[in-house]
């Protein structure tokens, strides 16, 4: 909970950040569901994204803002907002299906849906430049735009070729294609050092 200017002094005003408990992690839980209505905003933590390893461990589908409106920010970032959340619940639908049935069970298209809203889930992941001593990460800002503009691109299917981890715990979509370009030639340099093996050992069994 963040109280902006809640008093103010001689020196200046005072801004309280605070955290809701929730009961047993349950949302609707009269306690939390009234406070929330009293929110402009609330960022949801979730044991469940902090155990998938996502850091900050915030579920996107539980989180609301009364500025996410067309009318207040951009058209762009509003769009794109909202088709992110579409995504992403479409992924935790089909989540169920997979437990039972398996992701080959599922059709071309939703089997995209969820290669993409996997990226999304890692690419909301971000190493906090506080959190470099106990990381050992270097923390990155990305600006507004850019975080917008790439989170479009993965709706799009521009970087559908680029690998999963490739989107874990880096900055803006340039950190992507980086990281996934050094994955590519560290995947290249152990295929060599494995065929420098086996033909190492085809020749000396062939003596």
């Amino acid at each position: 909970m963040l109280q902006e200017r809640i008093t103010s002094t001689t020196k200046g005003s005072i801004t309280s950040v605070q955290a809701v408990y929730v009961p047993a992690d349950d949302i609707t839980d009269p306690a939390p569901a009234t406070t929330f209505s009293h929110l402009d905003a609330t960022t949801v933590l979730d044991r469940a994204v902090a155990e998938s390893g996502i850091y900050p461990a915030v579920n996107p589908l539980e989180c609301a803002s009364r500025i996410m409106d067309p009318d207040v920010i951009d058209v762009d970032h509003y769009n794109v907002a909202q088709d992110i959340v579409q995504m992403l619940t479409k992924y935790k639908e089909l989540q169920d299906i997979i437990a039972v049935l398996g992701i080959d069970e599922l059709s071309e298209e939703d089997k995209l849906v969820v290669d993409r809203a996997r990226k999304v889930t890692r690419f909301l992941s971000q190493p906090f430049q506080v959190a470099e001593v106990f990381t050992g990460m270097t923390g990155h800002y990305v600006q507004l735009d850019d975080t917008v503009e790439s989170f479009s691109g993965l709706l799009m299917g521009s970087y559908d070729q680029i690998p999963e981890m490739a989107f874990y715990m880096v900055g803006g979509i340039n950190s992507v294609l980086e990281k996934a370009k050094s994955m590519a030639e560290e995947a290249a340099a152990m295929e060599k050092q494995r065929r420098a093996r086996q033909a190492q050992a085809s020749s000396e069994g062939s003596n």
